[in-house]
């Protein structure tokens, strides 16, 4: 079964996008993942389809409104939907590597994209949605958001990647970060290939690349370490 994505999104335009290309491109276009959007304007309130109002107790900007969204999700969940509901939000719990293969590992997700000044708490917890941040920074809305998280998932997904094993590899995979990378030319501009990489002893690569990686890992992650 294909992984199915529903974006409930005021900017329909902006997918696929980026995923239109490259491995996420060859997956939409396999059916190995769907990517379908809903316009959250056609749930609005009136003439003019309204989707938020001022905040209560007052400020500034607007609020996404509770009861339009909620229709939304509802319309674009199917009979027995399995897939989790995700908001896509500077407070929400960081996207991390191990939550995008449990997201692959599923049928997919929908996904909401907030605006403004945020959304009407209330349909946060009625909806059971699952905040979700790429990164303490504030974007116009959640859609570059629906993007990144899109694109590490489908990357994942059975036959995506041409060599499986590239995934297991990658930063944040085995709690560090990856190891330094290298091909031809052995020389260029004065540097060289570390000799272990072309020495043909492969435990002594795999010792070393492991090395890196905890050294690396230490200078710009120590974060990760500690876990």
């Amino acid at each position: 079964m294909a992984f199915r994505a529903t974006i409930l999104t005021l900017f329909p335009e902006m997918f696929p996008g980026p995923l239109g290309h490259s491995l996420a491109g060859r997956a939409l276009e396999r059916g190995d993942a769907i990517i379908e959007t809903v316009f959250l304007r056609k749930f609005g309130v009136g003439k003019h389809r309204v989707v938020d109002d001022t905040p209560a107790g007052g400020g500034a900007g607007m609020v996404m409104r509770a009861d339009v969204l909620a229709n939304a999700i509802d319309a674009a969940s199917l009979e027995g939907d399995a897939r989790p509901r995700i908001l896509m939000s500077p407070r929400g719990r960081p996207l991390t590597q191990a939550r995008v293969r449990e997201l692959a590992d599923g049928p997919g997700a929908v996904i909401l994209c907030g605006r403004f000044e945020g959304i009407d708490e209330r349909v946060i917890e009625a909806r059971g949605l699952e905040e979700v941040s790429i990164g303490d920074y504030v974007l116009s809305g959640g859609e570059l958001g629906a993007l990144v998280l899109l694109d590490a998932v489908i990357r994942l997904l059975p036959g995506v990647m041409g060599n499986a094993l590239s995934g297991e590899t990658e930063s944040f995979e085995t709690g560090l970060l990856e190891h330094p990378h290298y091909t031809r030319p052995a020389e260029w501009e004065g540097r060289r290939i570390p000799d272990v990489l072309t020495s043909g002893d492969h435990g002594a690569v795999e010792r070393w690349r492991r090395a890196e990686a905890e050294r690396i890992t230490r200078e710009r992650r120590p974060d990760l370490i500690a876990r």
